[in-house]
């Protein structure tokens, strides 16, 4: 079978990698793109895969460009694997393989077709996740599905945790699905409307804690958004050179669900431990980062007085 692999997250590699004891054509990624402080033009990781494996990499600024297309086109894929590849597709594109191409997306669907649905996954407190192999049409993962596979979310899991383990579920689901494509046993299972959920990419402010949200929907949160884009928090400085100045604190998991209450973001304990109030029950924050310093326990933090009971933390965002 004739594959062209079109993929730019880390989550596709191991997929991508599967593929490899019979080559595919070509992969097809993004652009390299400047990144960091000084702009350095960077290439996606599985790029730097497809070439020391001496694959052909084909990179368009745009996958509807018509020259970009003919090139594809003259490969003559059977199959396109697409995963995590970060453009909209257009119909010529999807007319192109000679079999099918088809999709494989770290959610069950139909729940949360989009961007961010491993975060999502867990933010929402789903027992489990998994993935879907799907055929690509022009709506956004909302094409028949072939094959899902389940597994649970475990209770102190990150998203960065859970994203490797989708990286590691998916080589499994996709080569089923490929078997399926090729002994033209593949399903089409039509997604159910009524139960899509769109989640969008994620954004840094995204990570802003609001402390008027339940310490159960905060503390997942916290977890969902790790290690991109983090969950943070600020205080105003009342002692020393920097007093009055707004400082952020980014706090890591894992947060601990514990009693207490008061006003939403208020600091109930800062004598060893942190404890700060939400808008139903307490959070104690474990681990914390503040501008300007090294990651440090909540404990080492709060030698230095920044924090003092009463103080409270601000929240960004609205009750949800």
């Amino acid at each position: 079978m004739r594959i062209v692999f079109m993929g730019t997250g880390d989550i596709a590699i191991p997929s991508f990698l599967s593929l490899l004891p019979r080559p595919p054509l070509a992969l097809v990624t993004q652009p390299d793109k400047p990144v960091g402080r000084k702009q350095v033009m960077t290439a996606p990781r599985i790029k730097t895969v497809a070439l020391e494996h001496g694959i052909c990499v084909l990179q368009p600024e745009k996958a509807g460009d018509q020259a970009f297309l003919d090139e594809l086109k003259a490969l003559k894929p059977d199959v396109i694997v697409v995963m995590a590849y970060g453009q909209i597709l257009k119909q010529a594109l999807l007319d192109l393989p000679r079999v099918a191409i088809i999709n494989v997306h770290a959610s069950l669907l139909p729940k949360y077709r989009g961007a961010a649905c491993i975060q999502a996954a867990i933010d929402a407190g789903d027992a489990t996740t998994g993935v879907t192999v799907m055929h690509v049409v022009k709506a956004l993962d909302a094409g028949d599905v072939i094959l899902r596979r389940e597994i649970e979310i475990g209770a102190d899991e990150t998203g960065g945790v859970l994203h490797d383990r989708l990286a590691d579920l998916s080589p499994m689901a996709l080569a089923e699905a490929l078997k399926q494509i090729a002994d033209a046993s593949a399903g089409r299972e039509p997604q159910d409307e009524s139960q899509v959920s769109y989640i969008p990419k994620l954004m840094r402010q995204d990570g802003e804690i609001d402390w008027n949200q339940s310490a159960a929907k905060i503390e997942r949160r916290v977890r969902a958004y790790d290690p991109w884009p983090g969950t943070s928090t600020a205080y105003i400085e009342t002692k020393g050179r920097h007093r009055g100045r707004l400082r952020r604190l980014k706090v890591y998991p894992q947060v601990r669900l514990v009693e207490g209450a008061g006003a939403p973001g208020e600091v109930l304990e800062c004598e060893g431990r942190l404890v700060v109030a939400c808008g139903e029950g307490a959070l104690e924050i474990q681990e914390l980062q503040a501008d300007g310093s090294r990651r440090m326990s909540a404990a080492e933090f709060l030698l230095g007085g920044a924090l003092q009971a009463g103080d409270v933390l601000q929240s960004g965002g609205s009750p949800k």
